[in-house]
């Protein structure tokens, strides 16, 4: 729980369904949000098994327009914007002077403009920072307080939205936006998700809350729909090492040390680049990797890892993986122990757990196209 007074925290416009369902609720970036309903481990695997419902309301949306637009958003993230057809998105980030990650984001390419996906926790931060770099003939929105966001994810999703809509899902691919009738009312939506599963997110105005809410649970019955919560979603992201701020990359982390130098494009100017070059050039001292543990433990973010007997970083991520029934975390580990194989330690409340760097992801059965 944060300072912030009961008061002060935002309810999104499913907090009485969260209640109802028997949700436990807890403060998250401001937000009251649910971080499970019947257990972590049943709502994960229900949405690797099957199909499950997020509430991700929570989450920060920027329109940027005008006619600027495109060389700003250059600017101001790693990857490269022009490449982006109208219709798809792009997963990118956007970096300080100092080569650090300020946020990793998602950007819609619009008809007419883009729309940015932030992440909660920062979002008033972006607003910031993107508004000290913004030029004269770009507009900045911030569309956050105005928009609810719902998650379909799981093998089973499109069975589920093929209910919902008459747009044709065969012909969705990943990482692409539509705007459809969705439960009788038209919405943007996208084949997206932080599970690695195949699935869905659906935009939608506080006032349409309500209504697509019902149609889902409805339609969604004959489908053995569950309601998830965020702790399942963050062990669903780290079973597929996808980044979360503030615990895998923040703004003493690069690109190129997480290991996300594919969404960085050095063939353009951003910010940051000259420092981000420059260390892909001479190889970074230490990396983000996957690492599996021996044993039952459950590492958390924190602990340290010890290589050649020696603490060398620490645990950005851990859990024990309910689709893998191991123990799994993330770490920034020193150059010469990033190579699948590599053999390091991780000491839990005194004891020093033998750990093995492998590849990503940790689980290599998800069903996103």
């Amino acid at each position: 729980m944060t300072n912030a007074t009961t008061d002060t925290i935002k309810k999104t416009p499913f907090y009485d369904k969260h209640v109802a369902a028997g949700a436990k609720m807890v403060e998250f970036a401001g937000y009251h949000m649910p971080i499970q309903y019947q257990g972590i481990t049943a709502e994960h695997l229900a949405v690797r098994e099957n199909i499950g419902l997020f509430d991700l309301t929570h989450m920060g949306e920027f329109e940027v327009s005008g006619e600027g637009a495109t060389a700003y958003l250059q600017k101001v993230t790693t990857n490269n914007v022009e490449a982006l057809a109208i219709g798809q998105i792009q997963y990118s980030c956007m970096t300080l002077p100092t080569g650090g990650i300020v946020d990793d984001l998602l950007v819609y390419r619009l008809e007419d403009s883009y729309l940015l996906i932030v992440n909660a926790s920062n979002l008033q931060k972006d607003f910031d920072w993107l508004s000290s770099q913004l030029d004269p003939e770009v507009q900045l929105t911030n569309l956050s307080d105005q928009t609810a966001l719902l998650a379909i994810q799981g093998p089973n999703a499109q069975k589920l939205m093929a209910e919902l809509t008459d747009y044709d899902l065969d012909e969705m691919k990943y990482y692409t936006w539509a705007i459809a009738e969705i439960a009788g009312v038209d919405l943007l939506f996208s084949r997206t998700g932080y599970t690695g599963e195949d699935g869905f997110e659906i935009y939608m105005t506080y006032e349409q809350a309500e209504t697509i809410w019902k149609e889902i649970l409805e339609k969604g019955k004959k489908h053995g729909l569950e309601l998830i919560g965020l702790g399942a979603r963050d062990s669903l992201r780290l079973e597929m090492k996808m980044a979360l701020y503030g615990n895998d990359i923040d703004e003493s982390t690069t690109p190129i040390e997480a290991s996300l130098g594919w969404i960085v494009h050095l063939d353009k100017e951003f910010i940051g680049k000259e420092v981000i070059a420059m260390q892909k050039a001479e190889k970074p001292s230490r990396r983000l990797v996957c690492l599996e543990l021996e044993g039952r433990a459950f590492p958390r973010k924190g602990y340290d890892v010890i290589v050649n007997g020696e603490a060398a970083g620490k645990l950005t991520s851990g859990t024990f993986s309910p689709s893998l029934q191991k123990p799994i975390a993330m770490a920034y580990v020193p150059r010469s122990h990033t190579k699948s194989g590599s053999e390091v330690e991780v000491e839990i409340r005194g004891k020093k757990i033998a750990a093995t760097v492998v590849k990503p992801p940790f689980y290599k059965n998800a069903s996103h196209k």
